[in-house]
């Protein structure tokens, strides 16, 4: 006779959430879900998962419970704030955080889980929105081996999964990845601009650098909406921005100079400045063509 399947909770509808909640749903588990603006979490809802109001009450109607959030505040306040999961979470269960979040936090989380007989992981993402509609997503996860190999047919269902190394480790990780994301944008974006200056077709452009060296995961998810002019976000500039907040903190800590984060950092707090920060990452164009005073052509 088959395991019964664990109960699910999620946390977190947004533009990836849902998505990845969805796959868990489509894999016929069971979901109970929470998202602070319930309208987001209407699709689940007409698919079979169930709503109800609080983090305190995902937990008490699941095994295994995942966050996605916006920022690390609201990591804490939904985890381990006085109405959240862990305070609902009983004991065995599992909370499992995927949002980019800071690794001091994902430490501290797995001791508080711990002190109430329950487990934490640590398992942020990467690929956006297409990696995550399309179950396809890298993720990263920090905490007890053998936890997170118990969460594998979970993970199975949203993308691949590496472990990493205990906790907070997940964490560290996405914050590399994030940093090798900022300057490989710089670069795309530079480039364009570039090609755009001298006269190239810009597209072509794309298309002849693509096949060599200079091709990338960025150019191919964010080339063509750039080229578009479709800055719909897959993953937020606010988003982008805290995230390299963190990074910038973490080097600050560690007593590490990275001058291309924090070049990065400051063309998409420039985006924020112009009222641009719920545009998706692929908008630091904007940001490239007011220093030049230039704008690439609408392809499509």
């Amino acid at each position: 006779m088959a395991a019964e399947k664990p109960r699910v909770g999620w946390i977190g509808t947004g533009v990836m959430g849902q998505a990845m909640c969805g796959h868990i749903l489509s894999a016929g588990y069971s979901v109970t879900v929470f998202n602070r603006t319930l309208s987001k979490a209407q699709t689940l809802c007409d698919r079979g998962a169930i709503m109800v109001d609080s983090p305190k009450s995902v937990a008490a109607e699941s095994d295994i419970v995942f966050t996605i959030v916006g920022y690390p505040q609201d990591v804490r306040e939904v985890i381990i704030g006085e109405n959240g999961v862990l305070q609902g979470l009983k004991p065995g269960g599992t909370v499992v955080d995927m949002t980019t979040s800071e690794p001091s936090l994902a430490r501290e989380i797995i001791d508080y889980a711990k002190q109430r007989g329950c487990e934490s992981v640590d398992a942020p993402v990467s690929g956006g929105d297409k990696g995550a509609k399309a179950g396809a997503l890298a993720i990263f996860a920090g905490g007890e081996e053998t936890v997170v190999e118990g969460l594998k047919p979970l993970f199975d269902c949203m993308g691949k999964v590496t472990y990493m190394g205990g906790p907070g480790l997940g964490q560290c990780t996405k914050l590399g990845n994030q940093i090798t994301i900022a300057s490989t944008m710089v670069g795309l974006v530079e480039g364009m601009v570039y090609a755009h200056k001298a006269g190239l077709d810009v597209e072509m452009y794309i298309k002849a650098i693509s096949a060599g060296a200079a091709g990338s995961r960025s150019l191919d998810l964010y080339a063509d909406r750039i080229l578009r002019r479709d800055f719909d976000p897959g993953f937020f500039v606010n988003h982008f921005v805290k995230d390299l907040g963190i990074s910038l903190r973490e080097c600050q800590q560690m007593g590490l100079s990275l001058p291309g984060l924090a070049l990065a950092q400051q063309l998409y707090v420039s985006l924020k400045a112009h009222g641009e920060g719920n545009l998706g990452t692929q908008a630091l164009v904007l940001a490239l063509e007011r220093l030049n005073n230039v704008q690439l052509p609408k392809i499509g």
